[in-house]
C-alpha cells in the first residue's frame, strides 16, 4: 500500500493505509457533520451513512492495532459494535457509557478520534500504542483517569447503573449504555433496570444498547439461541416500551452461514443498507429515550466483525498475537482508511456533540451542589439516658435530604429495621402507591429495591456523577452490593475532578441479630473494608456511640472521593463521648474513653459500641486487683496505619493524616494490648502492627443462634473474664 498524500500528524503509528477507497469520491468530499452542527442532518442522508461506515472501520483499525502492539487486550466485543458507537457519535451523542470493561480499546479509540486523549499527552496513534495497558497510560479496562469517558468498567452488570445515574441527573441528556449479551446473564441488569423505572418512571432518557454477538469471552453466551422475536419478547417482558431490533444478517448478501454474521464482508451496497439501517434504528431509539418511552436498542452481528478473527476466538490477544501475525496485518489491512478518510473521521468525531468529550460529558464538569449550611447536630449527655445512634444519625440524613433535592437513600431490607424509620418519615419512599403509613410516595428521595446491587449501584453512581448519597444495608448483606462500590471507590482515587464522597450505614450488626442466627451475622465484610483501607481513600468509621455517630457523618460530608462506611448498632447504647472527642478521633484514629490508674496498665483498644461493654466490665475487674486500665475506642482506624502503609499519595484527593509514633505510644502504650472487635480481627491491623506491648485479639470467629447479644459475644470468646484472664496472663 503505497500512499503519496500528505499524511495527518495524528496518524503518526499507523501500519497501513489505502491507496484509494470505494465510495469516497462520492460521499467523502466534505465532513457529513457541518462545522456549525453537533450531529449529522439525517440518518438517511448517503454521506453521513458512508462517513459512519468509515468511522466504524477507523474503530475496529485503532482497536485492534493497539492490542496487538501489546499482544494484549481484547478487540473482539467492541468490534461488533462499532458500527453502533460510530452511529452514536454522528448523531452527536456522546455521553456514552458501557458495562463492558473488555470494550476498553474500542473507547480508547473513540475519545482517541475526537482528540480528548491530547489532554493526558496521547496525541498520536504511536501514542496510543505506547502508553496501552502501561502505568499512566490507557489501563486494561476503563477506569477513572481516562478524558472524556464518564464510567469505569470492570466486573459485568455494573454499567446500567452510571446511565441511570447519570439520567436522573441530568434531564434531556442521553445516556446510551452498551450491554455485552454475556453480561446480560447477570441477573442484576433487568432487576436495577425495572426498579429503577418503577421509582423514576419519568426519567427514559437512559439508552440499554444489547450488543449481541453470541458470545460471553470464550464461549456462546447464555442468550445466542434466543430467536429475535424471543429476545424482543424477552425486554417488553421486563417493561421496555420499544424494542428497536437490527440485525445484521438481514443485510448479508455474502452467504454467511449461522444466524450471527460479520457486517464488514457485506458488498459495498449492503454495508451501505445495513449502516444506513442501524442509524435510521439509533436515531429513532435516542428520541424514543428523550421522548420519555422505555427503549432498548439491540445490535445483533457477529462477534469479532472486521478485526482478526471471528466469534469467540476474536475475544482475547495472547502472547505472538503480534501487528505482524498474518491474520492480523491482513485484517488491519482490510480495515485500513486512506490519510483523507482518517482526517474526515477526525473532523466529524471532532465536532460531534459539539467538541471533544473532555470538553462536553458530563463528567468533566463538576455538579453543582447546594450549600447545606450549618448541620444539626443534637449534642447527648455522657453517661445520661441511652440512645440509638442509626437514628440520631438519621436526623442529619433526613436534614441532607431537604437541603438537597439530588440527596438519594438507598436501603434493600428496609429503614425502618434499622433504626432510622425517621429518614422514611422526612424524605419519604418512592413509590407509585402513596401510602401515608408506610411514608411513601412517587416522589420520595428513599430508594428500596430488594436488591444490594442495585442499592449500592444507584447510590455510588449518582456520587461518581456528583451528587450526594447514602447507602444504608444490614451488615450481614453488604457483601451483595459491594462490587460496583468498590468499583466506584477505586474510581474516585484517580479522578480528575473532585465528587462527593460515596457514604454508608452498616447497622444491624452480628451482636445484635442472635436469633436470626448466623443467616443474619456476617461481620466477616470487613475484612473487605480492612484490606481497602491501604488503598488510600477508604475510610472505615466505627462511631462508639450516638454522638460519635453525628460526627462521623458530618465529617464524612465534606469530604471528596472517598469510600467512608459507618457501622453502628440500632439498640440503645450508653453515650460515652462528646462531640469533641470524636473530632479527635477522626483525626488521630482513636480517643481514650476511661483510664484508672494501676501498678500496671492493661491498654484495650476496642472497634465497636456493642463491644465496649464487656471491656468496661474487664476494667472494673481489673482495677480491684489493684490493675490499671485505659479503654481506647477506635473510631477511624485508617488514621493509625504508618504512612508507608498506605497508597494515599496516588489519590487525587490525597489524605496523609497518619498518627504519629509518639501519640499512638501516648494512647496505646501499656504492659499488655488487648484488642476487641465484634467484627474482623483485620480492622485491627494498624494497631498491631505498631504496638511493641505484649498483645491478642479478641475477635469476632463464627455465628449462631442466640437469644441477647451478649451470648453471641460469649460464643464468640468476648468477654469480660475472658479479657481479664488473658490481660493477667499477658502481663505476668
Amino acid at each position: 500500500m503505497t500512499v503519496t498524500t500528505s499524511i495527518p500528524e495524528f496518524c503518526q503509528g499507523i501500519d497501513y493505509f489505502q491507496d484509494k477507497l470505494p465510495g469516497f469520491k462520492e460521499y467523502g468530499q466534505k465532513p457529513a457533520i457541518a462545522a456549525a452542527e453537533k450531529a449529522i442532518a439525517s440518518p438517511t442522508d448517503k454521506n453521513a451513512v458512508y462517513q459512519t461506515m468509515l468511522a466504524a472501520d477507523a474503530l475496529r483499525y485503532l482497536t485492534l492495532q493497539i492490542t496487538a502492539s501489546k499482544q494484549s487486550g481484547h478487540p473482539g466485543g467492541f468490534a461488533s459494535i462499532a458500527d453502533g458507537i460510530a452511529a452514536l457519535v454522528m448523531l452527536g451523542y456522546k455521553n456514552i457509557i458501557t458495562e463492558v470493561g473488555h470494550h476498553a480499546p474500542g473507547f480508547y479509540s473513540k475519545v482517541f478520534l475526537d482528540r480528548s486523549l491530547e489532554a493526558m499527552g496521547i496525541k498520536t496513534v504511536q501514542d496510543m500504542r505506547d502508553r496501552y495497558r502501561e502505568m499512566h497510560g490507557l489501563l486494561g479496562h476503563l477506569s477513572g483517569q481516562i478524558p472524556g469517558l464518564l464510567n469505569p468498567a470492570g466486573p459485568l452488570g455494573q454499567g446500567q447503573h452510571f446511565a441511570m445515574a447519570g439520567a436522573k441527573l441530568h434531564p434531556g441528556v442521553l445516556f446510551p449504555v452498551t450491554i455485552g449479551d454475556g453480561g446480560l446473564g447477570e441477573p442484576y441488569v433487568m432487576s436495577s433496570f425495572g426498579h429503577f423505572h418503577t421509582a423514576y418512571p419519568e426519567v427514559t432518557n437512559f439508552l440499554p444498547i444489547l450488543v449481541w454477538n453470541g458470545y460471553s469471552q470464550e464461549h456462546h453466551s447464555m442468550v445466542s439461541t434466543k430467536t429475535n422475536e424471543e429476545m424482543i419478547t424477552y425486554w417488553k417482558g421486563n417493561g421496555f416500551t420499544e424494542v428497536i431490533l437490527v440485525d445484521a444478517k438481514e443485510y448479508n448478501d455474502t452467504n454467511q452461514p449461522g444466524d450471527y454474521v460479520d457486517s464488514t464482508e457485506f458488498s459495498f451496497e449492503g454495508r451501505m443498507a445495513f449502516t444506513q439501517a442501524l442509524l435510521e434504528a439509533t436515531d429513532k431509539a435516542a428520541k424514543s429515550a428523550l421522548g420519555g418511552k422505555l427503549t432498548v436498542l439491540i445490535v445483533k452481528q457477529l462477534k469479532g466483525a472486521g478485526v482478526h478473527k471471528r466469534g469467540a476466538k476474536a475475544h482475547n490477544l495472547y502472547p505472538g498475537d503480534t501487528v505482524d501475525k498474518d491474520y492480523i496485518s491482513s485484517a488491519l489491512k482490510d480495515r485500513a482508511l486512506t490519510p483523507e478518510a482518517w482526517a474526515l473521521v477526525r473532523t466529524n468525531c471532532v465536532r460531534a456533540g459539539g467538541g471533544s468529550s473532555v470538553d462536553t460529558v458530563v463528567t468533566e464538569q463538576e455538579l453543582p451542589l447546594p450549600d447545606l449550611g450549618t448541620i444539626p447536630l443534637e449534642e447527648f449527655t455522657v453517661g445520661g439516658e441511652k440512645k440509638v445512634a442509626t437514628t440520631a444519625m438519621g436526623e442529619i440524613v433526613a436534614y441532607v435530604g431537604q437541603k438537597d433535592p439530588n440527596f438519594v437513600v438507598t436501603n434493600a431490607d428496609g429503614n425502618a429495621a434499622s433504626g432510622i424509620n425517621n429518614i422514611n418519615v422526612a424524605l419519604k419512599i418512592v413509590h407509585p402507591t402513596v401510602d401515608e403509613d408506610y411514608f411513601q410516595q412517587p416522589k420520595g428521595q428513599v430508594y428500596e429495591p430488594l436488591s444490594e446491587d442495585a442499592c449500592a449501584g444507584l447510590a455510588a453512581g449518582l456520587a461518581l456523577f456528583g451528587a450526594r448519597t447514602l447507602w444504608c444495608s444490614y451488615e450481614s448483606f453488604v457483601i451483595n452490593g459491594l462490587p460496583i462500590w468498590q468499583t466506584v471507590t477505586q474510581a474516585m482515587a484517580e479522578l480528575r475532578r473532585s465528587t462527593p464522597s460515596t457514604i454508608t450505614l452498616f447497622t444491624a450488626g452480628a451482636l445484635e441479630q442472635g436469633r436470626n442466627g448466623w443467616t443474619h451475622q456476617r461481620p466477616e465484610i470487613e475484612n473487605y473494608f480492612a484490606g481497602m483501607m491501604r488503598n488510600g481513600n477508604i475510610f472505615p468509621l466505627f462511631p462508639c456511640d450516638g454522638n460519635s455517630i453525628q460526627v462521623c457523618y458530618e465529617w464524612a460530608l465534606g469530604t471528596k472521593n472517598k469510600g467512608i462506611t459507618i457501622t453502628a448498632s440500632k439498640s440503645p447504647l450508653p453515650i460515652r463521648t462528646t462531640f469533641d472527642q470524636t473530632r479527635e478521633a477522626l483525626e488521630k484514629g482513636a480517643v481514650i474513653l476511661q483510664e484508672i490508674p494501676g501498678d500496671k496498665q492493661v491498654v484495650f483498644a476496642v472497634i465497636g459500641d456493642m463491644t465496649l461493654i464487656p471491656v468496661f466490665e474487664a476494667a472494673e475487674t481489673l482495677k480491684s486487683q489493684g490493675i490499671g486500665s485505659k479503654i481506647v475506642s477506635v473510631i477511624n482506624p485508617r488514621r493509625l496505619y504508618r504512612s508507608s502503609d498506605v497508597a494515599w499519595e496516588t489519590c487525587s484527593e490525597k489524605d496523609g493524616n497518619f498518627l504519629s509514633d509518639d501519640e499512638f505510644a501516648t494512647i496505646f502504650d501499656g504492659d499488655a494490648l488487648i484488642g476487641v472487635t465484634g467484627g474482623s480481627s483485620a480492622m485491627l491491623e494498624p494497631v498491631m502492627l505498631r504496638s511493641n506491648s505484649k498483645r491478642d485479639i479478641f475477635p469476632w470467629k463464627r455465628g449462631e443462634t442466640g437469644n441477647s447479644a451478649s451470648q453471641i459475644m460469649e460464643f464468640n470468646g468476648i468477654t469480660g473474664a475472658n479479657f481479664v484472664k488473658r490481660a493477667m496472663e499477658l502481663i505476668s
